[in-house]
């Protein structure tokens, strides 16, 4: 079976969603890339924890991940099935309007901007914004 041809797979996409953790990061993850480093600190989740989730979504295709040096970058791509980014997009906006999760994105902002960040987070770069057409399509 050629790539192409495989199927998207429904049940992986939805067990994704399924978890408060995997969804407080994408919601963190919104329009930018982010760090992994800057997951962990919002959190306060072991970065263990942390990445096995991201694996998790990355397996799902709805996250994707780039290295630079020692940093791991992590964004929201748009899934193969036009109907699960159809609902992707959906949830992601619903995401934006819960409270607990607004408060996780004024951290991201605080940890990210702060001119005294943690010992750990010296030298992390900080979320920049995605600028492709995927992106667009998913706000």
């Amino acid at each position: 079976m050629s790539v192409k041809s495989k199927r998207f797979d429904l049940e992986k996409f939805f067990l994704a969603l399924s978890d408060r953790t995997r969804l407080r990061l994408l919601n963190l993850m919104g329009d930018d890339e982010v760090c992994v480093c800057f997951f962990v600190e919002v959190l306060k989740a072991a970065q263990p924890k942390i990445s096995r989730h991201l694996a998790y979504l990355r397996n799902a295709g709805i996250v994707s991940a780039r290295r630079e040096g020692k940093w791991m970058h992590y964004r929201i791509t748009e899934p193969a099935d036009e109907r699960a980014a159809g609902l992707l997009k959906q949830i992601l906006s619903w995401l934006k309007e819960d409270p607990d999760l607004e408060r996780d994105r004024e951290k991201l902002m605080h940890v990210c901007c702060s001119p005294s960040l943690p010992v750990s987070l010296r030298g992390a770069p900080v979320p920049v914004k995605i600028e492709r057409a995927s992106a667009a399509r998913l706000n």
